[in-house]
């Protein structure tokens, strides 16, 4: 319990860390963000759980089959914010976007030879 305790600790001190940052400095905190820390500190906590490298590289796999669906997010968003559109209807038309491409991911990736 502890160690999960201390996973979720040091995942949130980064989460604040890049919030902090972007409230300071936009360009820096984009920067922050967009390093796929999340990811390495997944594949750490995987790996330190299982021992098994091969399902680090099956994580490592799926998260860039996954990040691509996830880019328009970044791209329409701001043209949305942008073009008047209030911020939390911007964010619920780009989180429906991102869920239906992910969907479409699930579905093709199959089709693709992809296991995921």
């Amino acid at each position: 319990m502890l160690y999960l305790v201390i996973k979720a600790a040091i995942s949130g001190m980064i989460v604040a860390a890049v919030s902090e940052i972007a409230r300071r400095y936009p360009g820096w905190g984009g920067l922050v963000a967009s390093v796929p820390l999340t990811s390495l500190l997944a594949m750490i906590w995987l790996f330190r759980d299982t021992h098994d490298a091969e399902r680090v590289a099956e994580l490592s796999v799926g998260t860039f089959w996954f990040f691509l669906p996830s880019i328009p997010l970044f791209v329409v968003l701001p043209q949305l914010i942008r073009s008047g559109v209030g911020f939390w209807l911007s964010m619920a038309i780009v989180v429906a976007g991102t869920l239906a491409l992910y969907a479409v991911m699930f579905w093709a990736a199959p089709r693709l030879g992809l296991k995921l």
